[in-house]
């Protein structure tokens, strides 16, 4: 299916007004100096570590011990992503450094 011109026109303005209003809605609904509403807090905690858990949960949801390699990169990876943050508490190092073992276990090592 061909886009006219005018379609592509009005699917980036559309694209670009919902960014612009999803950056600057959490200003307009939340002022400064305004307490939060008791949700909006309890969610600010709790989502992190749920998405994480989620997160977690994804990328392992097809290792299989069964498999070639018997899961082994994605035990690695998982283990050296907790220890990097453990000793650096940097979480853009950790997954960065677990990203890394798990392409070069997958790339190099079972290939």
């Amino acid at each position: 299916m061909q886009l006219t011109v005018l379609q592509a026109v009005i699917i980036i303005l559309v694209t670009a007004l919902a960014t612009i209003i999803s950056r600057f809605a959490p200003f307009v609904l939340f002022p400064e100096g305004k307490d939060y509403p008791k949700i909006i807090t309890y969610l600010s905690k709790v989502l992190p570590p749920a998405m994480m858990g989620l997160l977690v949960v994804y990328c392992l949801k097809n290792a299989s011990l069964f498999s070639e390699s018997h899961a082994i990169p994605e035990i690695v990876s998982v283990a050296v992503v907790a220890i990097i943050h453990l000793l650096k508490r940097n979480v853009l190092l950790s997954i960065a450094a677990g990203t890394a073992m798990y392409m070069l276990m997958v790339q190099v090592v079972f290939k």
